[in-house]
C-alpha cells in the first residue's frame, strides 16, 4: 500500500528487501527500532510504517518533508 500511494502521488523510492539481505535487516532494526515492514525513511528521518506515513500525510506534514523542508 506504501508504494502504491507513493506512487500515485509521483514519488519514487528505494526499497530494501530484508527478507532476503540479512545485514540490510539489522541496519534497519537498529535505525527503527521495529521489525514489521514496511519501515519507511525519508532521508534520514524514520517515518515508521504505512499507518505513520498516512497519519503525516493527512496532517499536511508528508509532502513538506517529501519536497525536503525537513522533519
Amino acid at each position: 500500500m506504501a508504494k502504491n500511494f507513493l506512487k500515485s502521488k509521483g514519488h519514487a523510492w528505494t526499497e530494501v528487501r530484508i527478507d532476503t539481505n540479512p545485514v540490510a535487516r539489522e541496519a534497519m532494526m537498529a535505525k527503527a527500532r521495529r521489525t514489521s515492514v514496511p519501515q519507511i525513511f525519508v532521508g534520514d528521518v524514520h517515518v515508521g510504517g504505512y499507518d505513520d506515513m498516512m497519519a503525516l500525510h493527512r496532517a499536511g506534514k508528508l509532502e513538506p518533508l517529501l519536497a525536503g523542508e525537513g522533519a
